[in-house]
């Protein structure tokens, strides 16, 4: 075989068929690595450079036949969802432990303390009942009291002016049955003195000189809103005074014939006297020149 370079012999030795090829192939991957160092250092320096080398074989070589691609695989088909995998069942909880000596006292003691706790509090609620039940006992007792009280105050009150009521009857009834007796008196000292002077004084005289019967309480009505009195008098005394009169009951003086055994209600009738200052006439037209006036403070 001939080549095209004139001046490399790469005709193989007769004697040795396989090393003028080696050696060919091994220069031609040393000029290959250089051209490759050179180009890496030409792209460094920026300097181009072109390189050319051919090989030849001393026997033909049948290139090796192209790689067929095998066809791709086909699609695997959808699998199907795996089954849920159903869950554990749980496990059994293990048997609580046999309580301990220890345990059973701490119980123990714990189920006595809340015994004595509840027993505390039970008494507290038994004596907290029975002091509200004698409180409430307490205060009935006590507005029982004052409603006997009350009532017995008032009974007592009715009773005194029952009292005070049938007195002043009384009072008032004495009162009538002596101005009565005293208005008959006069009469009787006023006939005698009629009698005594003439003929022309009998019978009328008599009739025409002493008051009626109604005219003692004219008077006591007359002078005793004029009574000033604030004080007790035990036993309603009466005080007596003599008045004197002019003929139109104009009152010329007074004066106390009978003490009431109370020097207070005694100055009270005088002032109440002296206040009224005139008599009120009597159903005759005439005012008596002289009468004794008796009052009671409960009249």
């Amino acid at each position: 075989m001939q080549t095209t370079a004139d001046h490399l012999d790469l005709t193989p030795p007769r004697d040795r068929r396989w090393g003028r090829p080696f050696g060919l192939a091994l220069l031609a991957h040393a000029l290959l690595i250089g051209a490759l160092t050179w180009g890496v250092n030409w792209r460094q320096d920026g300097e181009p450079a072109v390189f050319e080398a051919e090989v030849w074989s001393r026997l033909p070589q049948q290139a090796a036949p192209r790689a067929v691609q095998p066809p791709p695989p086909p699609p695997e088909p959808p699998r199907p969802a795996p089954a849920p995998t159903p869950a554990p069942a749980p496990a059994a909880a293990p048997p609580p432990p046999a309580p301990t000596q220890a345990d059973i006292a701490v119980a123990q003691a714990k189920k006595k303390a809340e015994e004595e706790k509840k027993a505390r509090e039970e008494e507290a609620a038994r004596k907290k009942a029975a002091a509200d039940k004698a409180a409430a006992e307490k205060l009935a007792a006590q507005k029982k009291a004052e409603a006997e009280k009350k009532a017995t105050a008032e009974k007592e009150r009715q009773q005194k002016l029952a009292e005070q009521k049938r007195e002043q009857e009384r009072q008032a009834a004495e009162t009538k049955r002596l101005d009565q007796l005293r208005d008959d008196q006069i009469k009787r000292m006023m006939g005698q003195a009629g009698a005594t002077g003439g003929s022309q004084s009998t019978g009328t005289a008599q009739q025409s000189s002493g008051p009626t019967p109604g005219y003692a309480g004219r008077v006591a009505a007359r002078i005793r809103p004029n009574v000033v009195f604030t004080d007790v008098a035990p036993g309603n005394p009466r005080a007596e005074v003599e008045v004197r009169t002019t003929p139109d009951g104009t009152i010329t003086s007074r004066r106390l014939v009978k003490s009431s055994g109370n020097a207070a209600w005694d100055d009270a009738v005088l002032r109440a006297i002296d206040r009224t200052a005139t008599l009120p006439k009597d159903t005759t037209g005439t005012v008596p020149s002289s009468l004794v006036i008796g009052l009671r403070p409960l009249d």
